[in-house]
């Protein structure tokens, strides 16, 4: 519906035009003027009423409704906003004088140097070094260092931090002296935006009461953010043809979900699926894309600093890719030039040691492997 919305000078106006039109004198409405006052009080009033309408308008529909507004509205057809994540990886704690046996309790903070972001120790049973009865993970005399799963302490992209960049423990620990990240943490997501509820509300509408690849497609999408996946109809998870299967192929970014994940997603999609049908949920098949190239830089001083950048694009590019998505050879100078405008000539691109296009199965994914810029 568009609405014929009118500006302060235009009400302001056309009431001062109805006014003199019913009187039979001349009206003053100069500046300042007591009837010109009245006029324009009223205009504000309507100005005010037409953003009521305004508000009330984009409140009653999904489409225009935002934060709590739109909440509202798909929480009377069950459907909620999915939550925030924190970033998880791995953490070293390591000492100078492995002498003595030392022990790392379970969430401890660790922090970032500028001890902006904090992390706790998870505990992981599966763990050889983790011992129950202590609720803490055992360095034994003569181990200089273990590696130990952590979790942000907070949800959101904030966790998602560099390598190297956790070295601060905020509890002192026996026997340990230093901690640092070797990998970069990942996994931390902001509450799902309107426009991915949005994106998604529609989704659930249209999958109400049918067993379709839309249908399948949410049950995933509703298990938590980040997931991509393929839908593969009318094959076995070996490849082979089989009539009323099909295959779910799961990512959230890492390219090895955890079990626990496929779960989730096998019982999302039990709930979901077409009667008499079969199905099953695994990972991508892992392809690493290894990338070499040679790059001309404008200002040679740069140059290092400018090969540093371009490797992190290509490697942030080449993850991002899905599912069964391939990789050109020539996006690899594409992106390259992209980075930063220094680079004025890229040759000898190769990847995985050739000058052809990776192009994965359908269940696979491409990963960065080896990228070298010189």
């Amino acid at each position: 519906m568009q609405l014929q919305l009118q500006s302060f000078n235009t009400l302001v106006s056309n009431a001062a035009a109805a006014v003199q039109g019913s009187a039979r004198q001349l009206l003053d409405l100069t500046v300042g003027s007591t009837l010109r006052a009245v006029l324009e009080a009223n205009a504000a009033i309507a100005l005010w009423m037409q953003w009521l309408i305004l508000q009330v308008l984009a409140t009653t529909r999904a489409a225009t409704s935002n934060d709590a507004d739109l909440d509202s509205w798909t929480a009377d057809f069950s459907l909620t906003r999915l939550p925030a994540s924190s970033a998880t990886g791995q953490a070293t704690f390591s000492r100078f004088t492995p002498s003595q046996a030392a022990l790392i309790p379970a969430g401890i903070s660790v922090r970032t140097s500028d001890g902006s972001q904090s992390f706790i120790v998870n505990a992981d049973p599966t763990n050889p070094d983790w011992n129950a009865a202590l609720a803490s993970y055992t360095l034994g005399a003569g181990v200089a260092s273990a590696i130990l799963p952590i979790t942000a302490s907070g949800s959101g992209t904030a966790g998602n931090v560099q390598p190297g960049s956790i070295t601060l423990l905020a509890t002192a620990i026996p026997g340990v002296d230093s901690v640092t990240n070797g990998t970069s943490l990942s996994g931390g997501q902001g509450a799902e935006s309107d426009t991915a509820l949005r994106n998604r509300f529609s989704s659930y509408l249209a999958s109400r009461a049918r067993a379709t690849p839309l249908a399948i497609g949410f049950a995933i999408l509703s298990v938590r953010q980040g997931l991509r996946y393929t839908l593969q109809e009318n094959i076995a998870p070996d490849g082979s043809v089989r009539i009323g299967s099909f295959v779910v192929t799961i990512d959230d970014g890492s390219g090895a979900p955890s079990a626990s994940l496929l779960t989730s997603v096998a019982s999302a999609i039990e709930q979901m699926r077409p009667v008499g049908s079969l199905y099953s949920v695994q990972p991508p098949s892992l392809v690493a894309a290894n990338v070499s190239m040679a790059i001309t830089t404008a200002n040679a001083a740069f140059h290092n600093a400018t090969a540093a950048s371009v490797v992190q694009s290509i490697a942030a590019a080449i993850n991002q890719l899905a599912i069964g998505a391939a990789l050109p050879v020539t996006r690899l100078a594409q992106i390259a030039y992209a980075t930063d405008p220094n680079v004025i000539n890229v040759t000898a691109v190769l990847l995985n040691g050739g000058t052809a296009d990776l192009i994965p199965a359908s269940s696979g994914l491409i990963k960065a492997g080896l990228v070298q810029v010189n």
